[in-house]
């Protein structure tokens, strides 16, 4: 299919304004995740979930940190 008003544009490698993830890696190494060792695969997943978890709780800080001023996706 084909849309006439839509343009696809290649982004950089590292683009955190564009990549709203970025931030919320960023957010979770420096709060949850740096210097540490994981016992296990198990564990490294068990870690990032718990870190996940904690990120969202703070609904204020993932509307920051998600929203850009170009956008109007959250109200």
């Amino acid at each position: 299919m084909f849309i006439q008003n839509v343009s696809v544009m290649p982004l950089p490698p590292y683009s955190p304004e564009l990549n709203p993830i970025e931030q919320v890696w960023a957010w979770m190494r420096s709060r949850a995740l740096s210097n540490r060792t994981f016992a296990s695969y198990d564990d490294i997943v068990e870690q990032v979930t718990m870190a996940w978890n904690v990120f969202r709780s703070y609904i204020d800080n993932v509307k920051r940190i998600c929203s850009r001023e170009w956008t109007n996706l959250i109200t």
